[in-house]
């Protein structure tokens, strides 16, 4: 019933999520640590869903019970917190509850690695197969934290600290910046808004209470999640929006005049502002699903790119491996060079509010400009339902007969590395990928115009039969 998924066991609250399931997977992550290392000190952290603090102290309990000294977080915490605390403390890994941006019926098990980041699969796998292999051992919470197994700490000030480091609050807090921070009922909504207004900025949060059920909305900083934060926006005087999700991992920005910026935008401005205004070195990390507009960048500015498959587990691979400047997916996760290798919402709209008074000039100024030197890109993408029989014929045909144009301009490549992609001569491409979990086709589809874009999505569900 346990199985690791991209980031991490997610399942339904009483269903499958439940606090006997979650001690076996705590049991058989404590088999592997002993197994390894006999005096082993981990972190547990945990988001604002329901139940999550129980979970979490669950796994404290567990962990205790078998000789491993724990560092518990004494309120809701982002994962990037969570990575960072066993980067700056040399730890052995992690724990976080956390559905991330699921649904509020669900919650769900992140594991981080000693190196800060996800865990892949080779180490999931691991988890998988010590469940049940020993029974459950469990210390009660209180006799844990008198014997010093577990410790309760405030995760959120070291952090904080490093942040202050990291961005140049000096000279943002001189453009006297006014912005919109939307917690979305997150762990974000405890300590983010405190933080930045103590850094000098006039902050207006939202939804920074602890509302388990999320106000009835999945905590994804998407378009359509965030009709508060872009009302808010159109209507007020501020300059900029950053919403957040469940754990802080994923971040939605929103322009001066209600606009929202995709993912795409937002990681080519990071980079831009990283390379141009910051002047640092490394290369690029995007995934198949990611803007032609990033390629373009990296080519006039002399930046390595490599694409990789869906998941940030991928990015973080290359991240321990090679100078990474920065990375990122389109789901509004993105990754920096001198952190952690592991997402950072918080850090991706400081980023872009830092470029900003760089630059001296408003977010819609800087994306205009950008759109002037290297083209406009428009993108969509369409989930379909799409029946378990079709999915095979459907990558088999394209693999055999690939189309030899994409809504009339020829095709020049065609890459297999992460579902089906066909790339067109005038930049524009088609990708076809597959939900791991339910019977979907997911379409994205990018070109220089909305009326392209429209006649490839077009195409691309006669070529798949929808």
């Amino acid at each position: 019933m346990i199985k690791f998924g991209t980031d991490g066991w997610r399942a339904v609250i009483a269903d499958e999520f439940t606090f006997e399931n979650v001690s076996k997977l705590a049991q058989a992550v404590a088999d592997y640590i002993k197994g390894v290392k006999t005096d082993a000190n981990i972190v547990i952290g945990y988001d604002t869903r329901f139940l999550s603090d129980k979970f979490a102290e669950r796994c404290a309990e567990v962990m205790a019970a078998n000789g491993i000294n724990v560092l518990l977080s004494d309120k809701p915490c982002s994962t990037p917190i969570v990575s960072f605390t066993i980067k700056m403390r040399k730890l052995f890994g992690g724990i976080m509850i956390t559905a991330s941006h699921n649904p509020p019926n669900f919650n769900g098990f992140k594991y981080k690695a000693e190196y800060a980041g996800p865990a892949e699969k080779d180490l999931t796998d691991k988890f998988e197969s010590l469940i049940g292999k020993s029974p459950v051992k469990q210390m009660p919470i209180e006799k844990a934290k008198s014997s010093g197994l577990v410790k309760t700490r405030d995760l959120s000030k070291p952090w904080v600290e490093f942040i202050k480091g990291y961005i140049d609050f000096a000279l943002i807090k001189k453009q006297n910046y006014s912005i919109v921070v939307d917690s979305m009922y997150g762990a974000s909504g405890g300590f983010v808004a405190p933080f930045l207004e103590s850094m000098g900025l006039k902050v207006t949060a939202l939804h920074a209470e602890r509302n388990p059920g999320f106000g009835g909305t999945a905590p994804e900083p998407i378009e359509k999640n965030l009709k508060d934060l872009l009302f808010v926006m159109k209507k007020g005087k501020y300059d900029l929006g950053i919403a957040l999700d469940g754990d802080v991992d994923r971040v939605g920005i929103v322009r001066p005049d209600g606009v929202y910026m995709n993912a795409h935008l937002a990681l080519s401005h990071i980079i831009l502002h990283l390379s141009e205004d910051k002047k640092w070195k490394g290369a690029v990390v995007k995934t198949v699903a990611l803007t032609f507009l990033i390629d373009r960048i990296c080519e006039k500015n002399k930046i390595k790119l490599y694409e990789t498959p869906v998941g940030f587990k991928h990015i973080c691979k290359l991240m321990r491996e090679e100078d990474i400047l920065t990375g990122g997916e389109e789901s509004g996760g993105f990754g920096f060079k001198n952190y952690v290798p592991e997402r950072d919402g918080i850090l991706a709209g400081l980023l872009i509010l830092e470029m900003m008074a760089y630059r001296k000039k408003t977010l819609t100024q800087i994306i205009q400009e950008t759109e002037k030197e290297y083209g406009k890109f428009c993108y969509k993408r369409e989930d379909c339902e799409y029946p378990d029989e079709k999915k095979k014929t459907l990558f088999e045909g394209l693999k055999k007969d690939t189309p030899k144009k994409l809504a009339g301009v020829d095709v020049k490549e065609f890459s297999a590395k992460d579902g089906a992609k066909l790339i067109a001569k005038d930049g524009s491409w088609l990708l076809y990928r597959l939900s791991g979990t339910e019977p979907i086709l997911r379409i994205y589809v990018e070109a220089s115009s909305d009326a392209r874009v429209a006649a490839i999505m077009k195409e691309a569900k006669t070529i798949a039969g929808i």
